[in-house]
């Protein structure tokens, strides 16, 4: 079945693109075919939310609680690694590695608890092998696989950051007991 797909491009004026598509004229002669009116008008409604949501300032609301989460866990969880920039990052995004701890299990754990995470391996991958965006940052083979990565989202909220801190804490404490990977004074 032939999918149709929809996007916006922004032409600097007096820039005169070339077609690449030629035939019936559409878009001012510079793509020819079926317009997906469909996707026009939900793309338009996209646009049209990101404005809003930018106008509220989603972002930066979103941005303290992602620093409240990095700070609270780099503080309570020893051993610990936030893999990338302190602030220059996404403003929903944080990602740690636990030293001593398999990522997998820590998944499942917070799984569990209604904490929906990820890990730098690849979850259907047999081999379960670490991120290799970790290992290129240079960080060890055996600390990769302690990767968790966690999304926010213009609904989350202060008490969803202290419920994960909090279980986060737990678990990986009793994980770092249990560990194969060595410390258990964690």
């Amino acid at each position: 079945m032939d999918q149709k797909g929809v996007g916006a491009l922004y032409i600097r004026k007096g820039l005169k693109p070339t077609p690449l598509i030629h035939g019936g004229g559409q878009e001012r002669g510079l793509r020819s075919g079926t317009e997906n009116v469909a996707g026009i008008v939900g793309l338009g409604a996209a646009a049209s939310l990101a404005k809003r949501r930018i106008e509220n300032k989603d972002e930066e609301r979103v941005k303290k609680l992602r620093d409240k989460l990095i700070d609270g866990i780099l503080d309570r969880i020893p051993e610990t690694i936030l893999t990338g920039h302190r602030y220059n990052r996404l403003p929903f995004h944080a990602s740690f590695c636990f030293k001593y701890i398999e990522g997998e299990s820590l998944i499942l754990r917070l799984d569990a608890v209604g904490i929906g995470a990820s890990t730098g391996s690849a979850c259907s991958s047999a081999k379960l092998e670490p991120s290799h965006v970790l290992l290129a940052m240079g960080i060890p083979h055996e600390v990769a696989h302690g990767s968790l990565r966690l999304t926010l989202g213009k609904d989350n909220t202060e008490e969803d950051i202290d419920y994960v801190i909090e279980n986060l804490e737990k678990m990986v404490s009793e994980l770092r007991r249990i560990s194969p990977y060595g410390k258990k004074d964690v």
